[in-house]
């Protein structure tokens, strides 16, 4: 044993800092930044009147809700600010259904072409349509100014029947 903790001892004075100079080194301050939540960016407003994107969804009575959105947010967090009733289970991780929405046919080719995993798991989603997407993967830009989202009269969803999704 004590031959392996003085093999050790030249490592040791080479690479480790002496404690003395620990004691002695300069008070350096960390800064840390806030921890951002998910969709937390949703819930600011736009700083300027040309972020703005305006949006309608039409819920499952029919309804339709009009909302201002800016560019980069993400649509299933927006509808969680507005109190617009998109589960989203999986909270943008790509795993569930429940945030489906059919895009307005005007739409569907300013929108980039959805990615592989976001069509399989459409695949699963009840009442899938040619203008489904999924809310999460909606990124909002400029161009898409003026979108309407329908959300359909049903989604496989993992609250009990009646919760209206709350921001986190």
């Amino acid at each position: 044993m004590t031959f392996i903790l003085r093999s050790l001892t030249p490592y040791v004075r080479r690479h480790c800092v002496p404690i003395d100079y620990l004691l002695r080194a300069p008070n350096h301050r960390i800064h840390t930044s806030k921890c951002v939540s998910h969709g937390e960016y949703e819930m600011q407003d736009p700083k300027t009147e040309a972020d703005v994107v305006n949006i309608t969804f039409i819920d499952k009575k029919g309804e339709k809700i009009a909302v201002k959105g800016k560019v980069g947010d993400n649509v299933l967090y927006l509808a969680h600010r507005y109190g617009i009733e998109m589960e989203g289970a999986c909270e943008a991780s790509l795993a569930c259904t429940t945030c489906h929405v059919y895009v307005h046919h005007d739409y569907m080719d300013k929108l980039p072409v959805s990615e592989e995993k976001e069509e399989d798991l459409l695949d699963l989603a009840p009442f899938l349509k040619e203008n489904s997407r999924l809310g999460c993967q909606i990124i909002l830009t400029k161009e898409l100014d003026g979108i309407v989202l329908e959300l359909p009269k049903a989604t496989r969803n993992f609250y009990v029947d009646g919760h209206t999704p709350t921001a986190h």
